[in-house]
């Protein structure tokens, strides 16, 4: 946790909060925290800024908290994935949240899994849970959009011109198109929307429909990496 983030119901007053639960065992257990320490802070969605420990037990700990720095700035980049298994989506979702997305688009393939769609790990609450451990990582406190769409023909037909409008559309597949931004794309000045299929990637009617939308296709190179590898290293070659 390089970050700790604050909610509204932390606060006791304008600059007091009380915290409880996991984030007070972490500064009791893992930072060693003491009156009169200082530490990072954020509120959700809002500025960052220090706390002061004012007082810190084994039931809470009480932050004289200021507020005066805009948080990191998001990465200009959308991304729709197709779903990964349950395991897999809270590794991903820590991971896109670190990297600065935050708009995640997760929809239908044919080689998703129906029952996929059934995991509880798609439940809003345990969906945020991972998106704020990516938060805290990375010292952020802009919650990321996760957006469901269990259909893909209406997706790619009705949803998916509006997500790109005024975006450079990419679809990264195996062996097609060019080297994925193989030319400068870090200039942050053109938003991109980045699309990724399952394990084993879209199949050939899939990638059509998405040319069809606006997409360009790209590949990593040879190497053919599972979805939680390829994620990391896509946007990192944009940040």
């Amino acid at each position: 946790m390089n970050l700790l983030l604050l909610f509204a119901q932390d606060f006791t007053s304008a600059h007091r909060v009380q915290l409880t639960g996991r984030r007070l065992q972490h500064l009791l257990l893992v930072k060693n925290v003491a009156v009169n320490d200082t530490l990072e802070v954020g509120v959700l969605n809002g500025k960052v800024g220090q706390a002061r420990v004012l007082s810190i037990n084994a039931q809470q700990v009480e932050l004289d908290v200021q507020l005066d720095k805009a948080s990191v700035a998001p990465l200009n980049v959308n991304v729709i994935l197709a779903l990964p298994r349950p395991k897999m989506l809270k590794r991903i979702l820590q991971t896109v949240s670190a990297m600065g997305v935050k708009q995640l688009s997760l929809i239908h393939s044919a080689k998703v899994e129906k029952s996929y769609w059934q995991s509880p790990w798609l439940e809003e609450e345990k969906m945020q849970q991972h998106l704020i451990l990516g938060l805290e990582q990375a010292k952020d406190t802009l919650m990321p959009e996760v957006i469901c769409y269990q259909r893909f023909k209406p997706f790619i037909e009705d949803i998916a011109p509006v997500l790109i409008a005024r975006t450079k559309a990419i679809v990264a597949h195996p062996g097609r198109g060019g080297l994925c931004f193989n030319e400068s794309a870090k200039d942050g000045k053109q938003a991109i929307t980045l699309a990724i299929g399952p394990e084993g990637g879209f199949l050939d009617y899939e990638i059509q429909q998405f040319e069809r939308a606006g997409f360009q296709t790209c590949h990593l190179g040879e190497r053919i990496l599972r979805v939680e590898n390829a994620i990391p290293v896509l946007l990192g070659r944009l940040i």
